[in-house]
This record gives structure tokens, C-alpha cells and sequence, in this order.
């Protein structure tokens, strides 16, 4: 969320503002506690969305049908509508990306897009038309960046990228189920199985 935010943030004239489904401090799966600056109910037009991901709130987000509502309504106003990561369930979970490219997480990637009838990229983002989606975390940043060059040109996102000196260079090789020992994916995949497994089962028998 907030890789995007600072990337998007950058545009000319550009006020930022993180949207919340109703007031209050929201706690990270990582603890971090943040506070929407609004709600949806008071926003009624974007030209940028930007859909985050995370773990329980956004998995119930995509069982939000009034949340779903408005992202139809506000697409209907935006240049850009895009999601990173799991947040690319909530955009699935619209219609909106019915029979277009898209990426999100690794974490059964193909599974969860075909359940939205989206066309799996299988890239580290994607856009179809004004539509963009991204896997996981550190892919929001390289769509967002991606979004500035195509409104403002290859200089102005290369002078985002040198205020951040975003030149990434981790220390082993990896980050994608490819470039990753198997034994490691297996663990990541049963990690991720026991936390949304139960959690989607749970708010499919609330339908």
C-alpha cells in the first residue's frame, strides 16, 4: 500500500488519500495500525484506484458486496483502476475483470483468477486497457511506476525512481516460485493454506 501511495503520490498536482469501508484505525497483518483519511461513502469520483492487498480484511473485501458496488461505480469515473496482490480479489470479485489479463499473488495465482474470469498473465504486472493489476508487495511499486511512465513519460518515472533510488538488488536469488527452493514454496503454500483456507470457508457459508 504504501510503495504505491508514495509512487502515485509523485504525480503532478496529485493528492493521495487511503479510503477506508468505514472510520477507524485499521491493524496491518503485520501490526502496523493505520487510519483512513475517509470512507467510501463520501468518495464519489477518482481519477487513480489502487486496490491494496493483505490477508483477513482484504479477503473479506472480496466478499463485500456493498464495497464491490462502489468500486463499479467509482470505475466508471477513473483513468486507472488497479489492484496489488490480494487486492486484486477484491477487483476480481466486481466483475470488472471478467475475460481481461491480470496478476496477483503467486499463491494459487491461476485458481483465484479463473474464479473471477480473468485470464492469468502470469507477469509481475499486467494492464488490459485501463486496468492494472500486480502480484505481491514489491510488484505494486514496479505497476505504479509503470502507471507514472505511461501519464508522464520515461523521465518523469525515472526521476520517481532515483528520489527513491529504487534500484533493487537482494541479496539471494528468488522472489518468485521459479527462482525459489521447492521445499520453500511448499512451506510458504501451507503457511498461506491454513490461514485463508479456513477464512474463505467461513465466509462462503455466509453467503
Amino acid at each position: 500500500m504504501m510503495g504505491p501511495r508514495y509512487v502515485l503520490g509523485q504525480a503532478m498536482g496529485a493528492n493521495t488519500k487511503l479510503i477506508g469501508i468505514k472510520p477507524g484505525h485499521i491493524q496491518t497483518v503485520m501490526g502496523v495500525e493505520i487510519v483512513p483519511e475517509t470512507v467510501i461513502d463520501s468518495v464519489t469520483q477518482l481519477d487513480i484506484l489502487i486496490i491494496p492487498g493483505g490477508f483477513q480484511g482484504t479477503i473479506e473485501a472480496a466478499y463485500n458486496k456493498p464495497l464491490h458496488d462502489w468500486i463499479r461505480k467509482i470505475d466508471q469515473t477513473t483513468r486507472y483502476t488497479g489492484a496489488v496482490c490480494t487486492g486484486v480479489w477484491v477487483l476480481g470479485a466486481t466483475g470488472l475483470l471478467e475475460n481481461k489479463k491480470a496478476s496477483t499473488n503467486w499463491y494459487r495465482e491461476t485458481e483465484f483468477l479463473k474464479k473471477y474470469k480473468a485470464l492469468p498473465a502470469n507477469q509481475r504486472y499486467t494492464q488490459d486497457g485501463k486496468y492494472w493489476t500486480s502480484a505481491g508487495v514489491t510488484a505494486g511499486m514496479d505497476m505504479s511506476l509503470a502507471i507514472m511512465k505511461d501519464i508522464y513519460g520515461d523521465r518523469y518515472a525515472q526521476a520517481i525512481m532515483l528520489d527513491m533510488e529504487y534500484d533493487p538488488h537482494p541479496p539471494i536469488e528468488g522472489g518468485t516460485p521459479d527462482k525459489t527452493n521447492w521445499a520453500v514454496r511448499w512451506m510458504m503454500k501451507a503457511m498461506y493454506d491454513g490461514g485463508v483456507n479456513p477464512l474463505i470457508h467461513r465466509l462462503e457459508n455466509k453467503k
